[in-house]
C-alpha cells in the first residue's frame, strides 16, 4: 500500500513537473500590479512565461540589481535574450567586451554568446528581460 502511494505521489510530481505553461495571451501587465520577489541581490518581478502561437516559448521578467551586484555568473544559452534598462547603470558584457548601458538602453544577446551584467552604478539597476525561444530551438548551447 505505501508503495502504491508512494509511486501515485511521484507519478503526480512528475507530471505537474512536465505539465505544459500557458500560453502567453495579448495583455497589458500593469507595473503597479507585478508581484515584487526580494532576492539576495535585489528584487525580480514575473511578467509572463509561457509559448505563444510563433514561439515555443517567450518569457519576461523584471529585475533589480542593488550596486555591485551581478545577477548571476556570465552564461551563455541557445535562446536569444533582450534587455530594456529602465533605471540604473549596467555594465553588460559579451564575449569578453565590456560595454555601459544606462536608462533607455536595448541590449542584445545573441543565441550562444558569452554574456554578463553588473550593476555599476551608485543606485539599484532595473532592467525588462524578454527571452526568446522559438519552436525548433535545439536544446544545447552553441559554442
Amino acid at each position: 500500500m505505501a508503495t502504491a502511494l508512494l509511486g501515485a505521489s511521484l507519478a503526480t510530481m512528475a507530471s505537474a513537473q512536465t505539465a505544459p505553461k500557458t500560453p502567453v495571451a495579448s495583455a497589458v501587465f500593469s507595473w503597479d500590479a507585478l508581484a515584487v520577489k526580494p532576492t539576495k541581490i535585489g528584487e525580480r518581478r514575473e511578467v509572463f512565461d509561457g509559448p505563444t502561437r510563433t514561439l515555443g516559448n517567450l518569457e519576461c521578467h523584471v529585475t533589480t540589481v542593488n550596486p555591485g551586484e551581478s545577477p548571476h555568473a556570465a552564461h551563455r544559452h541557445p535562446d536569444e535574450e533582450l534587455l530594456f534598462v529602465k533605471e540604473g547603470t549596467i555594465e553588460v558584457t559579451i564575449n569578453g567586451a565590456v560595454q555601459q548601458a544606462g536608462p533607455g538602453s536595448i541590449v542584445f544577446f545573441a543565441s550562444g554568446d558569452l554574456h554578463g551584467i553588473r550593476n555599476t552604478g551608485a543606485v539599484p539597476a532595473t532592467y525588462y528581460v524578454l527571452r526568446i525561444v522559438p519552436h525548433d530551438l535545439p536544446k544545447a548551447a552553441t559554442p
